[in-house]
């Protein structure tokens, strides 16, 4: 491929058509200490044992240590995760496959992608599933922007404050150069008030998006939201936690017509905060508006059984202008982790971590709920939940952490009005013992 620079007269004529005067003016909103405007400091090249010996030595200085019990979430979840999804995910075959580009690719990756696929259809209660996107952030930037390819005579985008706040930040990189206008609707008490998302509702609606359970912990009211949703027309869209479906009513079930969701609960590790995979669901009438790559089953000349790029409605196979979305990648191999672990634990088994999980949360609440530490929030909780305190959050999260447990997140990095709040998740890893060890530190630290 030929590679040609931009004239000088090039440069000008781009930066007239996006309203710059230089190429300065493109970065204004990024802070001077952070731009590439200096020489980098790269040391000389090393010998390639020179360079081993280096990167042993950087390596020893990573703590790999914590034993910290974990009651973090926020959308990473310290869960369960089976032999067998390490033992299937680690295999040659799958971990070097990168996303099939072309119909010739791999017929075993097309298969894990296809089921996939079908365990989420399955999962949501939704006709069609994409085989994935990054993360459960950019699943609900994508959401809107393929609502708006539905609906491109409608603008406003209505997002309940109680959804993920770094998933609405997401949103509004990506909606910050388009047509929309995204409005946060408060959520004081924790939830999406029916009858206040009806006050916002009109012809210009695009699309709804509330996270069941919510970023607070706390359930929505979806099937109330679902139904003044659809009678004005415009889409719903719903943020949820696979591993709460083992209980909860499925997105489908109540009227939701796009699905999201982080994947990361699904056999997948914290590892940090990513790479995660995100999850995609829809009605099959809007399946060619969705973005990514969608396996279908068919048959070969033969007759046998095999498997194809259905749909890849993304630029780099079509027009520019006729693309979905710019997703260039996918999760795959996150991807495959979430169809094992889906597979091993079956219907029942996904029932019965739910379970674990609300039913260890409300013993934890119980003995969290000490002289100095309330509920925040008088509503039903799933497997987080959050408490106000009357110490400094900062300093009581980091005696915690002296103590051996990750006790939570600070809301205040958020909410400046819940900055005495902080939300705690128990998963069915947490033990008995655990919870109340946890408590007992809890308790040391209000004396």
């Amino acid at each position: 491929m030929s590679y040609i620079l931009n004239t000088a007269d090039d440069q000008k004529a781009m930066l007239q058509a996006v309203g710059a005067r230089s190429l300065d003016d493109l970065f204004y909103n990024i802070p001077e200490e952070l731009r590439l405007n200096r020489p980098l400091k790269v040391p000389e090249a090393l010998a390639e044992m020179e360079l081993q010996l280096l990167v042993a030595e950087l390596a020893q200085k990573n703590q790999v240590d914590d034993k910290a019990v974990c009651f973090l979430g926020g959308g990473s979840y310290d869960h369960f995760i089976p032999t067998v999804v390490d033992a299937v995910a680690s295999r040659s075959e799958y971990y070097t496959a990168y996303t099939p580009y072309q119909a010739e690719a791999s017929q075993g990756s097309l298969q894990a992608f296809f089921e996939y696929q079908t365990l989420i259809c399955q999962l949501t209660g939704l006709d069609v599933a994409n085989a994935s996107l990054y993360e459960g952030g950019s699943a609900v930037a994508e959401s809107v922007l393929m609502a708006h390819s539905i609906h491109q005579n409608r603008t406003k985008v209505l997002i309940a404050e109680s959804v993920h706040p770094e998933y609405r930040q997401v949103l509004q990189t990506y909606s910050a150069n388009l047509p929309l206008q995204v409005q946060t609707l408060p959520t004081p008490d924790g939830f999406l008030d029916p009858d206040d998302l009806k006050k916002h509702l009109d012809e210009n609606t695009l699309c709804v998006i509330v996270q069941h359970p919510n970023f607070f912990g706390c359930l929505e009211e979806v099937e109330a939201v679902g139904k003044l949703t659809k009678a004005s027309g415009a889409l719903y869209v719903v943020s949820f936690d696979p591993i709460s479906l083992g209980l909860l009513k499925r997105p489908g079930q109540y009227g939701a017509d796009i699905a999201v969701a982080e994947g990361q609960c699904l056999g997948n590790p914290m590892v940090y905060g990513g790479p995660y995979l995100g999850i995609m669901a829809c009605r099959e009438e809007y399946v060619r508006k969705m973005p990514g790559r969608l396996v279908g089953q068919t048959v070969d000349r033969n007759g046998k059984r095999c498997w194809v790029l259905t749909l890849q409605t993304r630029e780099q196979h079509i027009r520019r202008a006729k693309a979905t979305s710019n997703i260039c990648t996918n999760q795959g191999l996150f991807a495959l982790r979430a169809a094992v672990y889906l597979a091993a634990l079956g219907p029942q088994g996904l029932r019965e971590t739910a379970e674990l999980c609300i039913r260890k949360a409300r013993y934890a609440v119980e003995e969290l709920c000490i002289p100095g530490a309330k509920p925040r929030f008088a509503r039903n909780f799933f497997k987080e939940f959050t408490l106000r305190v009357s110490k400094n959050v900062p300093q009581l999260l980091e005696q915690l952490r002296n103590s051996g447990y990750h006790a939570g997140l600070h809301l205040g990095r958020w909410y400046p009005s819940l900055s005495n709040c902080i939300t705690i998740a128990v998963t069915e890893k947490r033990t008995r013992a655990e919870i109340d060890e946890f408590a007992a530190a809890w308790r040391n630290a209000f004396k």
